[in-house]
């Protein structure tokens, strides 16, 4: 649990939920609030409890709100939505690493722990690590001064160009079944993937499996949103 510092209040699981989503809805997929129905609809719950909650954490000055116009946090709100997300990508990328979790199992666990290790746990994982720059997926971590290192992907298989040659660094799913079949694909992080044609269905790749074989195949246009790139240096 987090306390904050100028109350010595401890934050609830689900107000640190609320802060996770808030930022994800916003800084993370660039966007200047978080709508009340969107936030409903990422938390399972109905659009009077989001409005109940941000008004409680107004109060605790972690977010500005105003009715009909959406949530977003304060320097304050943002500093304790980085902690979180810290903790949740160090979780899944130390249950990776050291307890051989696989990448489609990781979130859920992250999800349940994130709100429970001290900053001692953080900072020992974190070292045992080499302080990552990124998760499983590619996520960034922010690092110990709540700062990111790396720069976030911007294009998309289904947005570069026809004939693009690059190489996968994020996926931004969290979905089992996505995620598995992603694997079986070899479509996963620090991945070279060509894009051979853009087609009304999706895009058509070529990918490179461990036999050093180029397999092609056409991915769904849904699924090939999700999967970030840049070109190879």
């Amino acid at each position: 649990m987090i306390v904050l510092a100028s109350t010595k209040q401890t934050l609830s699981e689900s107000q640190e939920n609320y802060i996770k989503q808030i930022f994800l809805l916003t800084e993370d997929i660039g966007v200047q609030s978080a709508g009340t129905q969107s936030l409903a609809d990422r938390l399972a719950v109905a659009p009077a409890s989001v409005t109940v909650m941000a008004q409680r954490l107004r109060d605790l000055g972690l977010v500005q709100y105003f009715e009909y116009k959406g949530v977003s946090l304060t320097l304050l709100g943002r500093k304790v939505a980085l902690e979180i997300i810290r903790h949740h990508r160090l979780l899944e990328s130390f249950l990776c690493k050291a307890l051989g979790y696989g990448w489609d199992e990781v979130h859920e666990e992250a999800e349940k722990l994130e709100h429970h290790i001290s900053e001692t746990l953080e900072a020992r994982m974190a070292a045992w690590l080499g302080n990552p720059e990124v998760d499983p997926h590619g996520d960034p971590i922010p690092n110990a001064d709540l700062i990111f290192m790396c720069d976030t992907p911007k294009d998309s298989l289904i947005g570069v160009r026809e004939g693009f040659s690059g190489r996968i660094v994020r996926v931004a799913t969290q979905d089992r079944d996505e995620l598995n079949l992603l694997s079986q694909l070899h479509l996963t992080p620090g991945q070279h993937v060509q894009v051979i044609a853009v087609e009304p269905g999706g895009v058509r790749v070529g990918v490179s499996s461990p036999d050093s074989k180029t397999n092609r195949f056409l991915l769904p246009a849904a699924l090939a949103s999700k999967i970030l790139v840049q070109d190879e240096e």
